[in-house]
């Protein structure tokens, strides 16, 4: 779209995310994706640990943005910031959510989407045998997916990142049970070393690129996407409302407008099951 046609778009990852982020932002917004090689995402915290993340995942993605636009001196970033841990309704289930977020300094809009995915392979373990870790490998999905072996969960020294070869994983592994009595294993969820995240950040990017194309009805500003939700679905056997969505609230980052569109996803009645009257 106009807006945003032929302008660079600087991918604030060190990871590899250009990988699937850029084909989509450079065919939906017809922007030039740049990265910069220079660029060190580390430095706002890492997944095992080495360095602390000290803000919220929100506010991480743009101290990234921000700094990526200022080395590459120009004025659209996007950045992402993957975060995982128990689903927070399926409790037995892992869960990846990735937060991506969009700045354009020249409209001074900010726009953020997320996806949440049991689609990970998120997992950690303490193992004392080469037959437990070929089990966690194979459940992993190694060696498309890399491991980390370590001493122990909080041991930060004593570390190997990013294996792919089984060879390596043995020699590593035998190394450190030579002078420990246990090892940690963990999935390596770096993007560049684990294709299942990546999968969902394509996701979150296709959902990021069609709110940003998405013009807002009273000032045709990019940007019009959902920013809450009202509940009150009405129960089918009793016609109570339930806790279950009932709209979707769209909003206008520019001029403030608001729409409440009714029956998201065409859903008019919610199942008896989820009304706190009928199954209290």
């Amino acid at each position: 779209m106009e807006h945003f046609e032929g302008r660079r778009l600087v991918i604030a990852t060190k990871h590899g995310k250009e990988k699937v982020l850029a084909p989509i932002l450079e065919e939906m917004l017809g922007v030039q994706c740049i990265v910069l090689p220079e660029f060190d995402s580390d430095q706002f915290g890492t997944f095992s640990g080495e360095i602390e993340r000290t803000s919220d995942p929100l506010t991480t993605a743009r101290k990234k943005a921000q700094l990526a636009m200022q080395i590459a001196d120009c004025d659209l970033a996007v950045a992402s910031e993957g975060s995982f841990g128990p689903h927070p309704t399926i409790y037995f289930a892992a869960a990846d959510e990735e937060l991506l977020l969009f700045h354009d300094k020249k409209l001074e809009i900010e726009i953020v989407v997320k996806e949440l995915s049991t689609a990970t392979n998120y997992a950690t373990d303490t193992i004392t045998t080469w037959d437990e870790l070929q089990d966690f490998a194979k459940k992993s999905g190694f060696p498309e997916h890399a491991l980390i072996l370590r001493k122990s969960h909080e041991d930060l020294i004593d570390i190997k990142k990013g294996i792919t070869d089984s060879i390596e994983l043995k020699e590593f592994f035998i190394d450190l049970k030579q002078r420990h009595p246990k090892v940690c294993v963990e999935t390596d969820m770096r993007a560049l070393y684990n294709p299942s995240r990546l999968l969902v950040i394509e996701q979150a990017g296709r959902k990021l690129a069609g709110v940003i194309i998405a013009r807002c009805p009273s000032c045709s500003s990019p940007g019009f996407g959902i920013i809450g939700v009202t509940s009150g679905l009405a129960c089918s056997l009793c016609g109570n409302p339930t806790n279950s969505t009932l709209a979707h609230v769209y909003g206008c980052k520019k001029c403030g407008h608001r729409d409440e569109r009714l029956f998201p996803n065409n859903k008019r009645e919610e199942d008896p099951m989820f009304c706190d009257y009928c199954n209290p």
